[in-house]
């Protein structure tokens, strides 16, 4: 918070929420893996929609620090009941779009886009804890940067209903740049819609950032990601970012330290932090006539 307080922004600290642990969560679903832990993340990420509404009625834009990447359930649904049709911009090793039919593992953090998206809704039964969630977003609102691990089931959805994708052999061929300036003239070419920035920390090569669960070989170097969030930046359209599966317990103290710093400086290039440096928004430049000549 110090780093977006030195950019001269306003910054109130909601706290972490309270959840519930549920002494009974079955395993449900109707996939060859059920799902877990319905009951606590549909829970869970019903807060988190309301504190992100609460937030962003309060001051118009909302970081959201977490956690698995399911919390994105609930900060785009939040979102999406604040600023009437939102864009969708997810940086990720993964895609996150399995659905209950789908899933390998029954891990809900792997199906986040599935719950939100109009075109697979039908593809995610209501599970217990969820029945308060409903699709915010279609298919053409969504673009994808960083992917190089993804399902079968994902990459079927993905191709059958077009959706905006940028893999890292993408990304290696015509550079972050024009990637960025393509998907926004993909999911917001008029420039007139609110943009939310999921970012998973495993977007980036787990040099850059090594304490993440579910770290993934050969991804964006930090400058591409300071990059994105610059780019989003400069459109003023960007009002709500998370930072998802920052995971201090794993690691050394150094693999920690490179991580958090990672994540804070790519929240803080979201807000306005250039590479180039800054200065604050009262910054005042000394007057020649204080030299003593």
């Amino acid at each position: 918070m110090e780093g977006l307080r030195n950019l001269g922004l306003k910054v109130t600290d909601y706290g972490n929420l309270n959840f519930i642990e549920f002494q009974r969560d079955p395993l449900c679903g109707a996939g060859e893996v059920q799902v877990l832990h319905s009951r606590a993340v549909g829970d869970a990420t019903k807060k988190i929609s309301a504190a992100v509404k609460r937030a962003l009625q309060d001051n118009g834009a909302c970081v959201n620090l977490g956690g698995d990447h399911s919390m994105t359930i609930g900060t785009f649904h939040g979102h999406a009941q604040m600023h009437h049709d939102p864009c969708l911009i997810w940086v990720d090793a993964h895609a996150d779009l399995n659905t209950t039919l789908t899933t390998t593992s029954g891990h809900i953090h792997g199906m986040p886009v599935a719950f939100a998206l109009e075109e697979t809704e039908r593809c995610i039964e209501t599970l217990p804890g969820f029945e308060w969630c409903h699709s915010s977003i279609s298919a053409k609102d969504i673009a994808y940067i960083g992917l190089r691990d993804v399902d079968p089931g994902e990459k079927y959805i993905l191709d059958k209903y077009g959706i905006c994708y940028f893999d890292m052999h993408s990304i290696e061929r015509i550079g972050i740049g024009e990637v960025v300036e393509k998907i926004l003239n993909t999911i917001n070419p008029h420039r007139d819609r609110h943009i939310h920035l999921s970012f998973d920390i495993d977007a980036l090569d787990p040099l850059e950032a090594p304490c993440t669960g579910t770290p993934v070989r050969g991804g964006l170097k930090l400058r591409e990601a300071l990059y994105i969030g610059e780019e989003l930046h400069k459109t003023g359209l960007l009002t709500c970012v998370d930072m998802a599966e920052v995971n201090p317990d794993l690691g050394n103290e150094e693999d920690q330290k490179k991580t958090s710093e990672a994540a804070g400086a790519i929240i803080e290039s979201c807000f306005g932090r250039e590479v180039s440096g800054n200065f604050p928004i009262n910054y005042k430049f000394p007057a020649p006539e204080l030299l003593k000549l």
